[in-house]
């Protein structure tokens, strides 16, 4: 069975591997979601992630990020689905958590945060938020 929104599974199953104190994750792979995972390692809430290819499958394994045994990624809010889009203006994005979290944006310049967004003044698919 196809999956509808393979982006909501992976950041699902970050939230949930994370709440039950694993370290290691792993799941299906795509561009997309290693784009995701770029930012979201740059920016400190995972450790590490690798990405195994077997022919023309890709898997990848996220090293979870813990401080003092507690998850650093507390929350994940998918914002943007294949059934609704977000797609917003660069007004119109504003901190998250008073900049403790981050929005990742899909842009036309490709994927990143909401506050590089804001630098390059561009808008675009409000993909998630993470804090």
């Amino acid at each position: 069975m196809s999956m509808s929104d393979p982006i909501a599974d992976m950041l699902t199953r970050i939230r949930n591997a994370s709440r039950a104190g694993h370290s290691r994750v792993s799941f299906p792979g795509s561009r997309m979601k290693e784009a995701i995972l770029r930012i979201l390692k740059t920016e400190g809430f995972i450790e590490e992630y690798t990405v195994n290819a077997q022919g023309q499958k890709k898997s990848i394994e996220v090293q979870l990020k813990y401080h003092d045994k507690q998850p650093v990624i507390r929350q994940v809010e998918r914002v943007s689905t294949p059934g609704r889009r977000n797609y917003i203006k660069v007004e119109e994005l504003r901190p998250v958590r008073n900049n403790m979290g981050l929005a990742i944006v899909s842009t036309s310049h490709g994927v990143m945060t909401g506050r590089r967004a804001r630098k390059l003044n561009v808008g675009g698919e409000l993909l998630c938020r993470v804090w």
